[in-house]
């Protein structure tokens, strides 16, 4: 009953246009279907996303990847039992056999592995985030939201260095989190119309507003605090950035408000934000090679430090960054290291170390929802999904919101 019977991937696109890859898995005669999001904004020791890079779609077609799955993992997987999760991701590992999976294509095995652990649950029974909190030894529980309101950085095409501006709601439920998100976006919405006319709230990547109008960091917090004050949850909502640092380090410096900075000048700018505007958490403030100034920052600042493209989800990356103590929050993202199981292992490095984890969208995302799902069945009390628009990133909340009645 839990043989896999069938695989079969294919093209798709994503929120971007851009082509991605879908598998649909079949065991006990159902179908059970995964896609795989893309990033903009990508570490370079991230798992390799295998392109065409032919004529089609511009270089970006999967049709390598989506023949990877088809005839070289498919046929091999054909018998297996579903709910072995673990022997699933190690036996597609193994066929690949490189490092950052360039062989098969991260893409190619993330469908496979995501599709695989919806038919796990549904052959024990279960919903996905409970079969989910089996596999990673956790209590499930709803997370923290972080919306990212105003994009900068690669997914807006601003002069905003930061690349995420998100607030981060802390009331006693999801629903009210997200009803709190959802006025302070339309709150802003009007006053962005107010001040820099009404072409100005066009949208970015992951939904957060992108006016050209805005062009430096300390205005648009001034922004935020002024909004989240008159929407009525002051001391209610946290303001939390991305910096994406690497993205504007250049030539040994960082280009931040049309200033270059050194790593020691950034450093105290990083502090007179945090103290000038209360800030929750900061996401890869120093570029993905740098772990002395990320622990720097970690050991004078009591808030939140967040490794995306310096730990990449890879427990190598991670060991390194716990001890240099270069952070306290690994975000997580499926997509950055291929498979399911290796996720939940850099999950339970990070919190056996003490760090926090924060399960991530990307910003070319698909209407699948696997991430909320994840982030409940981690425990591990944060998600960021995008602004509360666009549909591929509200789907995950309204998964969450029916997960909260569910819980």
């Amino acid at each position: 009953m839990n043989s896999i019977q069938k695989i079969k991937a294919r093209e798709i696109l994503d929120s971007r246009g851009n082509p991605t890859v879908e598998v649909d898995v079949w065991v006990d005669n159902h179908k059970f279907t995964a896609s795989v999001p893309s990033g903009a904004s990508t570490g370079i020791h991230e798992a390799l996303e295998l392109r065409d890079l032919g004529k089609k779609y511009l270089g970006l077609g999967v049709q390598k990847a989506v023949r990877n799955v088809n005839l070289k993992i498919a046929p091999l997987l054909k018998g297996k039992d579903c709910t072995k999760q673990k022997l699933v991701d190690q036996f597609m590992i193994q066929l690949d056999g490189t490092k950052n999976k360039s062989k098969l294509g991260a893409n190619a095995l993330l469908g496979v592995s995501l599709a695989v652990a919806r038919a796990g649950a549904h052959c024990q029974n279960k919903q996905l985030y409970q079969y989910i909190a089996e596999l990673s030894s956790r209590k499930a529980k709803m997370p923290q939201p972080f919306f990212n309101i105003i994009n900068g950085g690669k997914h807006a095409d601003n002069q905003l260095c930061f690349q995420e501006f998100m607030i981060s709601p802390h009331l006693n439920s999801f629903s009210k989190n997200l009803q709190a998100a959802s006025e302070i976006y339309h709150i802003l919405k009007k006053e962005l119309h107010t001040d820099y006319g009404p072409g100005s709230t066009n949208v970015g990547d992951e939904g957060g507003f992108t006016l050209s109008g805005l062009k430096q960091v300390e205005e648009v917090l001034k922004h935020l605090r002024k909004v989240i004050k008159s929407a009525g949850y002051e001391n209610q909502v946290h303001i939390a950035i991305d910096c994406a640092a690497s993205e504007f380090f250049i030539k040994n410096r960082y280009l931040v408000d049309n200033k270059k900075m050194s790593k020691e000048q950034l450093l105290n700018f990083y502090l007179d934000l945090i103290k000038k505007y209360n800030l929750y958490s900061l996401e890869d403030p120093f570029q993905q090679e740098d772990f002395e100034s990320f622990a720097q920052l970690n050991r004078k600042s009591p808030i939140q430090i967040v490794g995306d493209d310096l730990t990449v989800t890879n427990i190598r990356r991670l060991k390194l960054a716990i001890e240099k103590n270069s952070g306290n929050c690994l975000l997580l993202k499926v997509n950055q290291i291929g498979t399911l199981t290796e996720a939940l292992e850099a999950a339970k490095l990070a919190f056996k170390a003490g760090w926090k984890v924060m399960v991530s969208h990307r910003s070319g995302e698909t209407e699948d929802t696997f991430i909320a799902d994840l982030a409940v069945g981690l425990g591990c009390g944060q998600i960021k999904a995008g602004a509360p628009c666009r549909g591929e990133r509200v789907a995950k909340y309204n998964r969450l919101l029916r997960i909260e009645e569910e819980l």
